[in-house]
């Protein structure tokens, strides 16, 4: 029931706007307009920056995947692609057509959509091990903030193994078999892009995480660096689930809990997470310019009216 319900994309809308009101009802409309009104030049600029920065480096990681993979791509259109989904990402519902328009276009060009978005899967998939790999060490030297969470090491073993119950439930349906096989043979033709893929998403989430401490110093947060660090990659983690409307929703309520349970105020952790959302807008405008500046090229040219 509930798998059904997240698979709709509406329903998730709905979700992430329900939880988006509670943290709303429970802090007020205070913390959030202190986050929109901290965005000042200094760090529209620094969103810019760093949003250049760690596009590039998606892009590259894109580019070494697809190559591993037999498919050409050139770091220059890869980059203005990347740029286009992320800002199609944060406008549009779901958070993934950005991205899905942008494996259906490079396999239009190979001739082949399904390997082009396997590409797209398996360099979106590394960005995100590599945020939990790190997420895992950082709260493993935290352990105060799993407590924050209610994440009990109770928890982990009976949570492996739901998880593994659906894996193999997701096994028995021959179709999903099918493409999970596909997949996992392309995510090993493409072990040669791993190293490098690996090295890129770490990069990438060094300039995630400066992006937020600017967001955190923006609305005047103090607390050292040390202490933000697994606080905010809290918020960086639950912004991958799928019930989110343009990153909004889970990571304002998770950066209230811990932000106010380790004693720097929930309402500072909910300013920082809506400074960070509308800084990581900011970072994706050139997407638009792309995406105006295409279809402006696209577009036919009138024809000359013939003499009379």
């Amino acid at each position: 029931m509930l798998g059904a319900l997240l698979g709709h994309r509406h329903a998730r809308t709905v979700l992430a706007v329900v939880l988006l009101g509670v943290v709303l009802w429970r802090l007020g409309a205070g913390p959030f307009l202190d986050g929109i009104r901290s965005v000042d030049l200094p760090a529209v600029l620094a969103a810019l920056g760093i949003g250049a920065v760690t596009t590039v480096l998606g892009a590259w990681r894109w580019v070494l995947v697809s190559r591993s993979l037999g498919m050409p791509l050139r770091l220059r259109p890869a980059v203005a692609d990347c740029y286009q989904a992320l800002f199609l990402n944060t406008v549009l519902p779901a958070g993934v057509l950005g991205d899905v328009g942008r494996a259906v276009k490079q396999g239009r060009e190979v001739g082949d959509v399904g390997r082009s978005a396997r590409a797209v899967m398996i360099e979106k998939a590394a960005g995100q091990i590599v945020l939990v790999l790190v997420g895992v060490v950082v709260l493993a030297v935290e352990p105060a903030v799993l407590r924050v969470l209610g994440v009990p090491p109770q928890v982990w073993g009976p949570a492996s193994g739901i998880l593994g119950l659906s894996a193999a439930a997701a096994l028995a349906v021959p179709r999903l078999r099918s493409a999970l096989a596909t997949l996992a043979a392309d995510v090993v033709r493409s072990r040669r892009a791993w190293a490098g893929a690996a090295a890129l998403s770490l990069l990438a989430l060094a300039g995630y995480v400066t992006l937020f401490v600017v967001a955190a110093r923006s609305v005047g947060a103090t607390a050292p660096v040390a202490t933000l660090l697994p606080l905010l990659l809290v918020a960086l983690l639950v912004m991958g689930l799928p019930v989110n409307l343009g990153g909004f929703g889970p990571r304002e309520a998770a950066a209230a809990l811990v932000f106010g349970a380790v004693g720097l105020g929930a309402a500072q952790g909910l300013s920082s997470a809506v400074a960070y959302g509308i800084l990581t807008m900011v970072g994706t405008l050139p997407g638009a310019l792309v995406l105006v500046s295409r279809r402006w090229c696209r577009a036919p040219s009138p024809r000359p009216r013939s003499a009379a």
